[in-house]
């Protein structure tokens, strides 16, 4: 993206990126459940009375996978998760259900301030049904509290004087992306057993359910590269991460 995107000129036409991507969200603040499903998505950049200006649409393409628990390790905002990989819910009494998002949509503004130094304002609209049996359970509240978690760590993320250059970050990207997958499988076996040693010293899970050890061959290397890639955020934004430094930046 970094070296594909261009500021639109005040007369220039608005420049657009359409494609598909495949979200796994973590575990949600209400129910713990985490789903993966596809969106189409545009990405529109255009100039208005000389400021840019973004939107960004995704519509989600067929229902979700099944619903699966999980559970927030720590804070919320430490960027921890275990994924336990079994459908149902964290949430007391819902163990039992198949959970489902059936259909999501969203719009995102992004308007360049204008001030000095520049800031951005934004505005997000977002629509979702989900629940189990077909019914839709979702509440305006789990919306909002949805909307303003994404809010909270977009912040922490694109104020922090910390936050590397974007050709830094591809980069960084790049370089994991061509290990070889045995590589990248030690490395993110270290990363998920760090998991699941916190997800029991924190109580969310028993001995007794320390998952079996997984080869991880079957997983994306997208995937892998991605959550290795939340490990290098935490360094560089001066977090904590599971992982060490070294293994997390492929030296």
């Amino acid at each position: 993206m970094p070296t594909n995107w261009k500021l639109v000129p005040p007369a220039g036409e608005p420049f657009i990126i359409r494609g598909l991507q495949r979200d796994a969200i973590t575990p949600d603040l209400t129910t713990g459940v985490y789903y993966e499903y596809d969106l189409k998505r545009t990405l529109i950049l255009l100039n208005h009375k000389g400021r840019q200006v973004l939107f960004t649409i995704s519509k989600q393409i067929d229902k979700s996978n099944v619903g699966k628990k999980g559970f927030i390790l720590g804070n919320d905002s430490d960027w921890n998760y275990y994924y336990s990989g079994v459908p149902g819910s964290a949430k007391t009494g819902l163990g039992w259900v198949k959970s489902y998002i059936y259909d999501f949509f969203s719009v995102g503004v992004y308007v360049e301030s204008g001030s000095s130094p520049a800031m951005v304002r934004s505005g997000v609209f977002q629509w979702i049904r989900a629940g189990w049996s077909g019914i839709n359970f979702v509440q305006t509240d789990h919306i909002i509290k949805g909307m303003k978690r994404f809010a909270r760590n977009s912040k922490a993320i694109l104020e922090s004087p910390n936050l590397p250059p974007a050709n830094q970050i591809a980069s960084t990207y790049q370089r994991l992306f061509v290990l070889p997958k045995s590589d990248l499988i030690k490395r993110y076996t270290a990363l998920q057993q760090a998991r699941q040693s916190l997800a029991v010293l924190s109580g969310k899970i028993g001995t007794n359910e320390i998952k079996k050890q997984d080869p991880y061959t079957s997983t994306p290397k997208e995937q892998i590269v991605e959550e290795l890639m939340l490990e290098y955020f935490k360094i560089t934004l001066g977090k904590s991460s599971l992982l060490g430094k070294k293994v997390v930046l492929a030296y």
